[in-house]
């Protein structure tokens, strides 16, 4: 597979403080790339690096295997988590303004922006000023200039920031429909659910250095803790956690009161599924029986704790 994107071996230092430690990633193209990390790992560091606001003191940033140049910020689109449109401007001449940065015709830009304004059903806020749009208003046009040149990876930092339920899932449909026709999207949120719902891949930096990377569900097996949440129906619990504890370690123990079957968390250590289910199945009927994938937001915990 290709990569719209790569970082090679990046370092950013401002005085004595390293914002980025030798950091490299590579971002499928098609992909939805979740990049993650605790405030002040590196993350917006790095964004503004690609996005050529600063430069890297080393290292190299591959676009769709060319070294970024200049010319190639009419091939992304950033959103930035703190907004960037000028609030006495208003909102139609802005649009316009910020597409023609992107390299758009005034024709191309118009053009666009009618479709996205009759999509979001704005179009009575042409003439309106940004001051006098609430957050979640502004954030819809900040959406709406930061993909109306189509660019071939979109950058979102925090992009639901601001946004009601309603309009946050309407955000995230659009997000998930450019990926499909072919966007490719670097993603960085601390909303975990969010992430698990839409990205393929992930990386987390903390401490300036990049501490995983991969495919999510490669990551969520590599970090699974051999934890399988069970569930039986026993007249005997003293006898059926006796012998458990002769070989599993116990979790968590809890009874649901639907039908009082006995919910364990049991670790398997150096025993397999097939003797754990063999001792269940002989002290009752097995009720549940599957393995606890760790969440995101559990691997995300877990490596910045250790």
């Amino acid at each position: 597979m290709s990569n719209i994107l790569e970082v090679q071996n990046v370092v950013k230092k401002f005085g004595d403080y390293t914002a980025l430690n030798n950091v490299s990633l590579q971002v499928p193209t098609g992909s939805i790339y979740g990049l993650l990390g605790p405030n002040g790992a590196g993350k917006t560091s790095l964004i503004r690096i690609i996005n050529q606001i600063t430069m890297p003191d080393s290292g190299t940033i591959l676009l769709d295997g060319e070294k970024l140049k200049p010319e190639h910020v009419q091939y992304i689109g950033y959103m930035p988590e703190e907004r960037g449109l000028y609030k006495t401007m208003k909102v139609g001449e802005q649009c316009l303004y910020l597409a023609q940065l992107k390299g758009m015709s005034n024709a191309d830009a118009k053009k666009q922006l009618k479709y996205w304004f009759e999509k979001f059903e704005i179009e009575g806020w042409w003439d309106k000023k940004i001051q006098e749009l609430s957050k979640g208003m502004a954030q819809k046009i900040q959406f709406i200039v930061t993909i109306l040149h189509q660019p071939k990876l979109l950058i979102l930092d925090e992009p639901f920031s601001g946004f009601d339920p309603v309009n946050a899932n309407l955000i995230k449909d659009e997000i998930i429909e450019l990926n499909k026709k072919g966007t490719s999207i670097i993603f960085s949120t601390h909303r975990m659910e969010s992430v698990e719902e839409m990205c393929d891949y992930i990386a987390l930096i903390h401490k300036s250095n990049k501490i995983i990377e991969g495919k999510l569900e490669d990551v969520k097996r590599e970090y699974r803790s051999n934890t399988f949440q069970v569930g039986v129906l026993t007249k005997d619990v003293e006898g059926l956690m006796f012998q458990l504890t002769l070989k599993f370690k116990i979790a968590q123990t809890y009874f649901k009161s639907l039908n009082d079957d006995l919910k364990l968390e049991v670790q398997l250590g150096n025993y397999n599924q097939n003797d754990l289910l063999a001792i269940l199945t002989n002290f009752g009927q097995v009720t549940h029986f599957v393995e606890k994938i760790p969440s995101v937001n559990d691997i995300f915990i877990q490596s910045v704790s250790n």
